[in-house]
């Protein structure tokens, strides 16, 4: 059945925001301490951008909506703040759920079905990938091709740069368009091409803002970006909405509150990720005006600076 193109159009609900590591507790309480899971609505059609914890959540958010019935998960890439929520993913237990998982051949080759079988089997977890009740079919892909998974949607894709590599998805759906771009590391002073091919007029572009310009400094070759260079992204590609995404486990909510104040002032509008955000992209042949939720700002006395946060952390 094709996705039905309702008035609600795509709607964007992040359930985990964090990159490296899960760091829940009272310093993150406010943007969320579960790794990347994004939740995209099309229509009547469910897709997944990355399974880290968040997808916990969002699981049982599936099962008790009763929506398990078709889903799309699609992986930037394997390492495990990206799919260590998988196993824990409720509709896997489901029998009337069906999930088409997809995932880039990047350079070291391993497809989704080898790294995920490889986490959910002893001596890591007690069951096996081929223990669980949905269907399950496994997509491979080469970073670059544009996949189609339903006859109304498409994914454009594109290879990241971050060790063992990763990949960049542009969705379209019902005219809108969605850039889940992260794990990625600039070239200062460079926009890299295959990020703008996938971000170019997008309406809103998911961002991995793992650090400041300043923190990059002494993380080249860790494989991440920053916030500010997001901010350049977006108006060299006429973005509509940035959203910044993969938040260092050191970034603390006084931080991020710091970084939500200049975001705003370079760019009006930017929004920093929390848990529970959820993005409403009107149709194109709506009155609707594009809807992304504006944060007011935030109490400046207190917050922290730039620099200050905890590095005695793993940043994956």
């Amino acid at each position: 059945m094709a996705g039905k193109r309702s008035e609600a159009g795509v709607i964007v609900r992040f359930w985990g925001t964090r990159g490296g590591v899960a760091c829940p507790g009272p310093s993150t309480i406010k943007y969320g301490g579960n790794t990347a899971c994004v939740e995209v609505r099309c229509g009547d059609r469910t897709v997944i951008f990355d399974g880290g914890t968040g997808i916990r959540s969002l699981g049982n958010d599936l099962i008790a909506k009763n929506s398990t019935g078709d889903t799309d998960i699609f992986f930037s890439h394997f390492h495990l703040d990206h799919i260590g929520g998988f196993p824990f993913f409720a509709p896997c237990y489901s029998p009337t759920s069906r999930l088409r998982i997809w995932g880039g051949l990047l350079e070291n080759g391993w497809t989704a079905e080898r790294a995920l079988g490889t986490i959910i089997e002893s001596p890591f977890f007690p069951l096996r990938i081929d223990e669980f009740k949905a269907t399950i079919d496994f997509h491979n892909f080469s970073p670059g091709e544009t996949l189609q998974p339903h006859a109304d949607m498409k994914l454009q894709t594109a290879m990241l740069n971050h060790p063992g590599g990763s990949v960049g998805y542009r969705l379209e759906f019902a005219g809108q368009s969605v850039a889940y771009i992260t794990d990625t590391e600039h070239q200062p002073g460079e926009l890299d091409p295959n990020v703008l091919e996938l971000i170019r007029d997008a309406d809103l572009m998911i961002y991995d803002g793992n650090y400041t310009d300043e923190e990059f400094l002494s993380h080249v070759g860790w494989g991440h970006s920053t916030w500010q260079h997001g901010v350049r992204l977006a108006n060299a590609a006429g973005v509509k909405t940035l959203a910044i995404f993969h938040h260092d486990p050191g970034h603390y909510d006084t931080l991020l509150d710091a970084i939500s104040l200049d975001a705003q002032a370079a760019r009006p509008g930017t929004i920093i990720a929390r848990e529970g955000l959820t993005l409403h992209l009107a149709p194109k042949n709506s009155d609707k005006k594009h809807n992304a939720l504006q944060l007011k700002p935030q109490e400046t006395k207190q917050i922290a600076r730039y620099g200050s946060a905890d590095r005695s952390h793993l940043a994956g």
